[in-house]
């Protein structure tokens, strides 16, 4: 029998992205709630327990709700939410991140779905601090650059709105306390003890990430240079189908020489590491979309996963 999925939140920006990735799919059989009852409590429990797989899609209150919802000790879940994201019992569904993190995910029954800034910001340090160049007390410095969709729908359509305010026009620093919600699970999975200075960035575009952090030799425990960390990320990351990393200062994959775009990979679930520097300095970004490998393309990934199915179908 084909594995049962179905995704509670399927109107959101995130349900939509993985209603559309699953769509001709042959190997799963999906089941829809009707719109009308899609906020029936009693209507989507039935649904819930009736799944091999669910993806919540959900705000943060909600998906705890719909857990507790779920009495069918055979319905795994996928939480696309932050509620999850380092809560026990959990498994943080980054599958590229650590030797043993595929396993964890095929055999979990609870997996939550990186934060989109996380993702970027965990493909980076977590090989660094696990090959022991990178002290876990560092204070990083973070910048990433994200398209509005991130925002979700409430978003979506004040940038897409008719007259919208002028300040829309241009790229807005937000999260001014440093107190973005994706700092816990920054912490809980990158093994650095320091929270860093992270700086957060929404444009007038509508999807794809470019999250960077620079480093300075002085910031390591080795003497290592600019490719030698790229050396370590590539090599973290050999023979991943969905993470690249180019050769060291690679001008070939950037649309303009000198100009790293954000957007390269939307519509994918490509994450691309590109590193440049002077040897003593380094800057590492993080590319990918925030809708992808960020968000929906990760979660049917992690599904995939899950019911032992091809990793890259339907991506």
């Amino acid at each position: 029998m084909k594995p049962i999925v179905f995704i509670d939140g399927q109107e959101g920006t995130t349900g939509l992205q993985i209603e559309e990735r699953l769509t001709g799919r042959t190997d799963i059989e999906q089941i829809i709630i009707p719109h009308h009852v899609r906020k029936d409590e009693v209507a989507r429990r039935d649904y819930l327990n009736a799944a091999d797989l669910v993806f919540l899609c959900l705000p943060d209150q909600a998906a705890r709700e719909a857990i507790a919802l779920i009495k069918n000790p055979k319905t795994r879940v996928i939480d696309a939410s932050t509620a999850h994201r380092t809560a026990p019992g959990w498994i943080y569904g980054f599958p590229e991140l650590t030797r043993d993190r595929r396993f964890e995910i095929r055999t979990a029954a609870r997996v939550s779905n990186p934060g989109c800034h996380a993702t970027g910001f965990l493909a980076i340090t977590a090989p660094l601090v696990a090959a022991q160049v990178l002290p876990p007390d560092t204070v990083l410095s973070c910048l990433s650059l994200t398209g509005y969709s991130g925002g979700g729908k409430a978003m979506i359509a004040q940038y897409q709105a008719e007259g919208r305010p002028e300040a829309l026009n241009a790229p807005r620093i937000y999260s001014l306390a440093f107190a973005h919600k994706h700092i816990p699970e920054i912490l809980a999975q990158s093994g650095l003890a320091a929270p860093p200075l992270f700086i957060p960035i929404v444009d007038d575009y509508y999807a794809g990430i470019a999250l960077t952090i620079p480093l300075h030799k002085s910031q390591l425990t080795e003497a290592l240079t600019s490719p030698d960390l790229r050396d370590i990320l590539a090599a973290h990351y050999q023979g991943e189908p969905f993470i690249s990393v180019p050769p060291f200062a690679a001008e070939e994959s950037l649309a303009s020489p000198g100009f790293i775009e954000a957007n390269a990979h939307v519509g994918t679930n490509h994450l691309e590491l590109l590193v440049f520097g002077d040897g003593d300095r380094t800057l590492l970004t993080a590319r990918f979309d925030n809708l992808g490998k960020g968000a929906s393309g990760a979660a049917v990934q992690n599904m995939n996963i899950m019911l032992g199915l091809p990793e890259t179908a339907g991506l």
